[in-house]
């Protein structure tokens, strides 16, 4: 499959300037990404950064077996490979695809050579960087501020922004590293929503039910840096287009 600007539906693909696709277009390959892929490894050279059209990728960082925690995530509205837009060739966090899905990935060396040939690209591309730290500040205060009830939901509208449907699909296994906490936790806070028809929960799944309700429980954990994507990049449209 060849990438269209006209047809992707990656929104940083499909924003940047038509040059700026140009430069990047010959070396962009269409991928599927199923469950557990790992996108970066802690610690390892990235080779290839992502743009993703379907599915989620959590950013886990990790001290010691027991001590995991997400602290970013992306779907359709951005890239993986945070630390080659900051100059960096490997991370300390591991990148994996939690929702399954596909999309683009080029090369690192590509990529980079790209923005070198391209200021404005570069400058883009950077903007999309201080929107991803910007979720992960606002991760860090909700996991530092928080209940457990206030950062799930939190959570479940920043997955449902990306899911493409009111359907996310995740384990209980997932969600307590998502949010660093142990899964009979995780499961008292989906049985609480539930109990109040905000979400329904199925095997391996949760279907929204009320966003509205569900960003009230959220109590002002989500929002943000939301907000701050959309000054950016604009509001768009929550989910991919296929």
């Amino acid at each position: 499959m060849d990438a269209a600007q006209k047809t992707v539906h990656n929104r940083l693909l499909a924003q940047m300037s038509a040059p700026d696709f140009a430069l990047l277009q010959p070396q962009l390959e269409w991928v599927d990404l199923p469950v557990r892929k790992l996108l970066e490894g802690r610690g390892r050279r990235i080779e290839f950064v992502y743009f993703l059209e379907k599915g989620i990728a959590s950013v886990v960082v990790s001290a010691g077996a027991r001590h995991s925690l997400e602290v970013g995530i992306v779907g359709h509205e951005g890239m993986t490979g945070l630390a080659v837009l900051l100059g960096s060739d490997s991370s300390l966090a591991e990148t994996f695809m939690q929702a399954q899905g596909a999309g683009w990935r080029m090369p690192v060396s590509g990529l980079r050579q790209s923005m070198e040939q391209s200021e404005i690209l570069h400058s883009f591309l950077l903007r999309y960087a201080h929107t991803v730290v910007t979720q992960m500040a606002f991760t860090a205060l909700a996991n530092g501020s928080y209940n457990i009830s206030e950062r799930l939901a939190r959570w479940l509208m920043m997955a449902h922004d990306r899911a493409g449907s009111d359907d996310v699909f995740l384990t209980h296994e997932f969600l307590s590293v998502m949010l660093g906490v142990r899964r009979p936790g995780v499961t008292a806070a989906l049985g609480e929503l539930e109990k109040r028809g905000i979400i329904l929960t199925g095997r391996g799944m949760v279907t929204i039910k009320n966003r509205a309700a569900l960003e009230e429980t959220a109590n002002g954990a989500y929002g943000a840096a939301e907000a701050e994507y959309a000054r950016l990049f604009g509001a768009g449209e929550r989910g991919p287009h296929r």
